[in-house]
């Protein structure tokens, strides 16, 4: 069926009661199928509006168009004083909220990542001086003992490997 057969008018001329013509601008953007969006957007814009606004721009843009109004309109049948501006300010609200919580997580993650450097780097600290203990140990033990035992315990080759 065409869109000027009386029993497949647009949503538009349906609503508007009158018959739909073979050009009617309205007609493949408000299919008979689906009346509340057609009622929607007339009654924010008005049916001349409409029909004026898709006139006036490229065809190829005209869907994306009358798509866009029957946004716009449901959003301000729902929420009448911001309408789509409110969906956006939520949005933009919550885009900010995400971004702190992943500059919290990136701090998080720094902090442990530091942390982390700091132990092995006490770890590293540690085992160097572990292994500097035992010529520390070796060497004040010898401390106690008078010249004539060191000089006995140094000439011993079993001392020689702490550099006594």
């Amino acid at each position: 069926m065409s869109w000027n057969s009386s029993s497949s008018r647009c949503a538009a001329c349906k609503s508007l009661r009158r018959k739909c013509p073979k050009d009617c601008v309205l007609a493949p953007y408000f299919p008979s199928t689906d009346p509340q969006r057609f009622s929607e957007v007339h009654k924010i814009y008005g049916a001349s509006n409409i029909s004026k606004m898709l006139q006036n721009i490229p065809q190829h843009l005209r869907e994306m168009a009358a798509d866009s109004m029957a946004v716009e309109a449901k959003l301000r049948v729902q929420d009448p004083v911001y309408g789509c501006v409110g969906i956006i300010h939520q949005l933009q609200q919550r885009i900010i909220e995400v971004q702190s919580e992943l500059l919290k997580s990136k701090c998080e993650i720094a902090f442990c990542n530091a942390h982390e450097l700091q132990q092995q780097q006490q770890w590293q600290q540690l085992q160097h001086w572990q292994q500097q203990q035992p010529m520390f140990h070796a060497a004040h033990e010898l401390s106690w003992l008078d010249s004539s035992d060191q000089q006995e315990l140094t000439s011993d080759p079993s001392f020689s490997e702490f550099g006594l």
